[in-house]
């Protein structure tokens, strides 16, 4: 569908090299994310270690299926997803943060700057491509809808924890 896909984009208005420059740095991004919850939950300590992961498990899986939702739709239109992985940091918006202090606020820190950056980057993706490319656009506004919810989630037990340290007489 490779030529297919570009045509019906170049059509509606759009300049298709930029639209695949937009996925492959949001694809970029989308694994360093991956790798950046996986690791998180393998180093993690603290209370509530054991929830933390699980929760980190889950969005690194999300995020790993984000970049092969991208590398397919790119694909669709003629590119080539980044094979290089040396070039995820050069192409990256949101980039890596190395988890130098494993305890659970600082990797919900780190996480949530991760996540409020790609909901950044997916807006302005999705705003590029409003009107013109539904396929993408339909892609991307999925895509923003779990990273909202990562979000959420990261949010959610942060407030548990200060909740729970406030309830015990702990700040």
């Amino acid at each position: 569908m490779g030529w297919k896909g570009r045509e019906l984009v170049e059509k509606a208005g759009l300049d298709v090299e930029e639209v695949l420059h937009l996925l492959n740095k949001a694809y970029s991004d989308e694994w360093l994310a991956y790798y950046q919850y996986w690791i998180g939950a393998k180093v993690v300590v603290g209370i509530p270690r054991h929830h933390l992961q699980e929760e980190l498990i889950e969005h690194a899986n999300e995020e790993l299926d984000h970049a092969n939702r991208l590398a397919e739709r790119i694909i669709q239109l003629g590119g080539t997803p980044v094979i290089d992985p040396k070039r995820w940091f050069e192409l990256s918006s949101c980039g890596y943060l190395v988890p130098k202090d494993p305890g659970v606020d600082a990797l919900l820190d780190q996480n949530l700057k991760g996540e409020r950056c790609a909901i950044a980057v997916y807006k302005k993706l999705l705003d590029f491509v409003k009107g013109k490319d539904m396929i993408t656009g339909h892609l991307i506004r999925h895509i923003l809808e779990e990273e909202i919810e990562h979000e959420q989630d990261l949010e959610d037990i942060q407030n548990d924890i200060a909740h729970f340290r406030n309830g015990s007489g702990k700040k």
